[in-house]
């Protein structure tokens, strides 16, 4: 049915869509993010000026602003939305503001979200909104429902404030025909979110995938966990809504296990978790008639594990059922050469406010300077494509 061969080292395709100074600022850009003590410096840097106001908003705007994010609205991500379509990748929007821990930021968070849901409605190849369920309630009451332990009066109101919030944003999402992925956030309350999100599944996933959980894989219990939601999906009647990914928060895990004496339930090698990853890619691939699948990674190896148990499978690439999804200016050669081969793809694409959208930027930098062989992977890339158009 297809050719079973992909790869991912023809970069005429991965940036065609970049002219050559925007190709050229891309590698800059992912050369100073390649020193490790200039990306400490920078960040520390810029924390600083924010709290001075200092003016330089502008200067983050135009460099790692404009490269990892759609723009500061919406309205303002829709250029970047229809460039993408143009080459047939749809979008997951976020709105990444962060640390609004009070119920006038709860209520700005589910407002931007809900307006998010009815852009995607009038704009159909943005494939869907991501949303953190902390963004509504604080992490304290999470951690309490996951040990069991009782909500206070106040507690309780804003628990189910957040349920409410939540509960019409699924809603919402699953009239507009619009899918709703929740992130996965730290082990020690993630139990608790995926206890709701299950919850969200049944009522709204009867028909098709709206809602959409995600399984971390870096985790030793995430691929028996994701089965188990799959038998639950079947026992109930509905469609699994699966983002998997391998993971976001190594550090932050290791440390608030050591702290407690305890064993992180990360595993212990990063071939033990890509192991994981690519069973459980078989296992949605195998189920694809009820598992609604969006592979997000980085891994060309998981991606081209995917693409292939398609085609062996036969199951067409254009599948509802199927999405291979990268950040927003990174691995540019996976979703471009795959969408080039007629698969679904899709970039997540954060929006808000500079200032705002800062500690996302912070995250992206620190990851691709600590990611062993992301930056120098991009960086080949690059050099590789300014080569071929001789530059």
């Amino acid at each position: 049915m297809y050719d079973t061969k992909i790869s991912f080292e023809n970069t005429e395709v991965a940036y065609a869509s970049l002219s050559d100074k925007e190709l050229k600022k891309a590698y800059w850009l992912f050369r100073m993010m390649s020193i490790p003590w200039l990306v400490n410096i920078g960040n520390s840097m810029i924390t600083l000026c924010l709290k001075l106001n200092l003016p330089i908003q502008g200067i983050i705007k135009n460099t790692v602003f404009s490269h990892f994010c759609g723009g500061e609205s919406l309205d303002e991500s829709i250029s970047l939305i229809s460039r993408l379509k143009q080459n047939n990748i749809e979008v997951l929007l976020n709105y990444s503001v962060e640390g609004l821990e009070d119920a006038k930021g709860y209520q700005d968070t589910y407002e931007k979200t809900l307006n998010a849901i009815h852009f995607a409605k009038e704009n159909p190849s943005v494939r869907a909104i991501c949303v953190k369920f902390t963004g509504y309630a604080h992490t304290d009451i999470w951690i309490k429902l996951q040990q069991n332990k009782g909500l206070s009066a106040t507690e309780r109101h804003e628990y189910l404030q957040a349920k409410s919030y939540i509960d019409k944003l699924c809603s919402e999402a699953a009239a507009c025909d619009v899918h709703l992925y929740i992130d996965a956030e730290e082990s020690w309350f993630q139990s608790s979110i995926d206890t709701l999100v299950d919850e969200m599944m049944e009522k709204y996933n009867q028909e098709d995938a709206y809602i959409f959980n995600t399984y971390q894989l870096y985790r030793n219990d995430k691929l028996d966990d994701f089965k188990k939601a799959h038998q639950r999906a079947i026992e109930k009647g509905y469609v699994l809504g699966a983002k998997i990914v391998r993971g976001a928060y190594v550090e932050k895990e290791t440390k608030y296990y050591q702290a407690l004496g305890a064993k992180s339930p990360i595993n212990d090698t990063k071939e033990a978790s890509d192991k994981e990853f690519n069973d459980a890619v078989r296992y949605a691939v195998e189920h694809i008639a009820n598992i609604s699948l969006c592979c997000a990674s980085h891994n060309e190896a998981s991606n081209k594990l995917y693409y292939e148990l398609l085609t062996q499978n036969n199951t067409a690439l254009n599948h509802k059922h199927v999405n291979s999804s990268q950040l927003l200016g990174m691995s540019d050669n996976i979703t471009y050469n795959l969408s080039a081969m007629g698969m679904n793809t899709s970039k997540y694409m954060p929006f808000g406010p500079v200032k705002e959208v800062i500690p996302y930027l912070i995250r992206r930098a620190q990851e691709n300077t600590s990611v062993e062989g992301q930056t120098s992977r991009e960086l080949l890339l690059l050099e590789k494509e300014l080569k071929r158009r001789g530059i």
